[in-house]
């Protein structure tokens, strides 16, 4: 994960997001944008926890948004213990040229107690966005 990754720490739990946009699965002259993103979670915390849910909202650039819940990640519900890192990779389509994406994951520590932590909101820019100074 690289220096400009998106960061957000919560209860001790670090969340570093990292998109890039994926020119060759995009077709721009069909309003198809994709991207890709890196997420590495890291407990630096005492406790353990483990991530049950997710929480996405993802914002077109005309405002449009869609709300994603689900259980786990890619299909896991990885448990962190302390020191912990867990990484893994997702995509996300646009039907138009840029966006962003934050959220939250539900996590459980070992005693049942359920918190939020942050996902921090992050860009999603393609070449094909045009840009305009006001």
């Amino acid at each position: 994960m690289s220096d400009g990754a998106y960061r957000r720490v919560t209860r001790s739990i670090e969340v570093a997001v990292e998109p890039s946009y994926l020119e060759d699965q995009s077709e721009p002259d069909q309003r198809r944008y994709m991207w890709a993103y890196q997420v590495r979670i890291e407990n630096r915390g005492t406790e353990t926890v483990q991530l049950r849910m997710r929480h996405w909202r993802i914002t077109d650039a005309n405002g449009r948004v869609e709300e994603v819940h689900g259980e786990g990640v890619i299909g896991e519900q990885p448990v962190l213990r302390p020191g912990d890192v867990h990484e893994y990779a997702s995509g996300c389509p646009l039907s138009t040229p840029s966006g962003f994406m934050g959220g939250t994951y539900d996590m459980e520590t070992s005693t049942g107690e359920r918190f939020a932590v942050e996902i921090p909101v992050f860009s999603l820019d393609s070449p094909y966005q045009e840009r305009r100074l006001q």
